[in-house]
């Protein structure tokens, strides 16, 4: 594997059980609902994976659009959410031919680690053109510099405690250690970034941010930061 598309393209599990796997996306989706700011708000989910729990986020915005990379996974969001008239897939060539200054809120949440910081700019660029004058760009799971694997199996194990799957996430960290994603990551690293990092950067891009409070999702030391167009 050349790339993180081509991984998350591929048969893969980041997740020590089914049930990990859907309280994760559980989780998005909830903390996603809490930044829609009306029921008839364009929403993008920018680079969205899986996106097991999209139809919940549909059900609080006037439309929901999904754009992933990966085109395994594109297909497989096809196939899952096409009678849903709510939801649009496409790929990020497709998303940046969209309509200029039409979503309310662009969500990208575990992505900036896995792109080149020049990557993380023309998604910014390419978010700012989307988003309307009034609208929010919400950024996830950001990760600091110096955090590690060992911070990661934490607050896994932290989330599996707390939502009785400890036994699957300690045999799942097992399990990843000798993975395909460990030698990945391994060979090409995260991209890291200070609090202060990335808000210049956004601010290069044309927006006004700060950080969240909270994270999105169950990690509780990697960042969120909110944005609007300047």
């Amino acid at each position: 594997m050349k790339s993180w598309i081509d991984y998350y393209d591929s048969a893969h599990s980041i997740y020590v059980s089914a049930r990990h796997r859907d309280l994760h996306f559980q989780l998005i989706a909830d903390h996603i609902n809490a930044y829609v700011p009306s029921p008839d708000a364009v929403v993008i989910d920018y680079s969205c994976g899986e996106a097991l729990f999209a139809e919940r986020i549909a059900e609080a915005c006037g439309q929901l659009v999904l754009a992933e990379p990966a085109a395994g996974v594109r297909a497989r969001l096809v196939a899952r959410y096409k009678s849903n008239p709510k939801i649009a897939v496409c790929s990020l060539d497709e998303l940046a031919r969209r309509p200029q200054q039409t979503a309310d809120l662009v969500v990208m949440n575990s992505v900036a680690q896995y792109i080149t910081p020049d990557e993380l700019d023309v998604a910014f660029a390419r978010i700012h053109a989307l988003l309307k004058p009034t609208g929010r760009f919400v950024l996830g799971d950001v990760i600091k510099p110096r955090t590690g694997a060992l911070t990661d199996a934490v607050a896994l194990l932290r989330f599996g405690r707390s939502h009785g799957f400890l036994k699957d996430a300690v045999s799942g960290l097992v399990r990843i250690a000798l993975s395909d994603y460990r030698r990945l990551r391994s060979r090409l690293g995260f991209s890291r970034y200070a609090e202060q990092e990335v808000i210049e950067k956004l601010e290069r891009a044309g927006f006004f941010a700060t950080r969240a409070r909270d994270n999105l999702g169950h990690h509780r030391k990697r960042m969120t930061f909110l944005a609007i167009p300047k």
